[in-house]
């Protein structure tokens, strides 16, 4: 187990308490560039935008935490529902001195992600949304498509104990599916071998399986998106459906879908296409 962050050229790292957590950030491009908050998945940290960071895009600060409990950051105070998280990296934001960033986010981070645009949109100028389904499910729109969750039992009740003992990781989440070379899948599993990240990544589950999805169910999100959302989808994505990233369902200003043959880690698998994607954004949002 790795105890010091895998090598990225160039970058800036540093340690941030912001909200009861202690934020690892890695961050590159010039330092009064235009800021890009980059939110990572499970399981993963924030090496995922590893190309980013070794070259940002001309007049980009990119921008990297590891979520609160992940990578090397500290452990959160909470029970990982994406509502605190929300507020953890939104106080980072605050902490850094970040008024409003354009923000890139894949798999939990999307998710946490949505939560920041529709409770803070004055913050963002534009989002890149990676492989995770809007927040505008219905029950109707879900239930044909619970059995997607399989995977996430085992992780939400035996969760450590799965993360640090087993090649679960490498074997089933990155192994079947998905493009991500052994290397590199290793890099991340090798993290959750970590008790503080395993834990994190047991809650992460569990409480969207005990907490999220019924409430989802009982109080369908209402909210109106005013930040434009790009959307970024990887058809082989073998957890979330086509049809929960649909724009008729989006309950949104300015939502774009656009896919990609790749599987759920569409960042990993096309660091190309979300650079491209991200220079995209930031030129339409240049006045924003």
């Amino acid at each position: 187990m790795s105890a010091q962050p895998p090598l990225i050229p160039g970058v800036r790292r540093s340690f941030i308490n912001a909200n009861g957590v202690r934020f690892h950030v890695t961050e590159a491009g010039p330092e009064d560039g235009r800021p890009v908050l980059a939110l990572h998945g499970w399981p993963q940290h924030h090496w995922e935008y590893r190309d980013l960071l070794a070259d940002p895009p001309p007049g980009l600060r990119i921008i990297a935490p590891d979520l609160p409990g992940y990578g090397w950051s500290g452990q959160a105070p909470h029970k990982w529902d994406k509502e605190s998280v929300a507020t953890d990296v939104l106080a980072l934001m605050d902490a850094m001195g970040l008024d409003r960033v354009l923000l890139v986010a894949h798999d939990w981070g999307a998710y946490v992600g949505y939560r920041m645009i529709l409770a803070r949109p004055d913050r963002f100028d534009g989002y890149l949304a990676c492989n995770m389904a809007h927040p505008w499910q219905s029950t109707r729109s879900v239930l044909p498509h619970m059995w997607r969750f399989h995977y996430q039992v085992p992780l939400a009740t035996f969760g450590v104990a799965v993360q640090r003992y087993t090649p679960y990781i490498e074997k089933v989440i990155f192994g079947v599916g998905s493009r991500m070379d052994r290397e590199s899948a290793r890099v991340f599993a090798e993290r959750f071998r970590d008790p503080v990240c395993a834990k994190a990544g047991r809650d992460t589950y569990r409480t969207f399986l005990t907490r999220e999805i019924p409430r989802g169910v009982r109080e369908r999100e209402t909210r109106r998106a005013t930040v434009p959302i790009r959307a970024l989808f990887g058809k082989g994505d073998m957890a979330i459906d086509i049809s929960m990233v649909s724009p008729e369902t989006a309950n949104a200003d300015d939502y774009t879908l656009e896919t990609v043959d790749t599987s759920h880690f569409v960042v990993d698998e096309r660091p190309d296409l979300v650079r491209k994607k991200l220079i995209d954004l930031a030129a339409e949002t240049a006045q924003s």
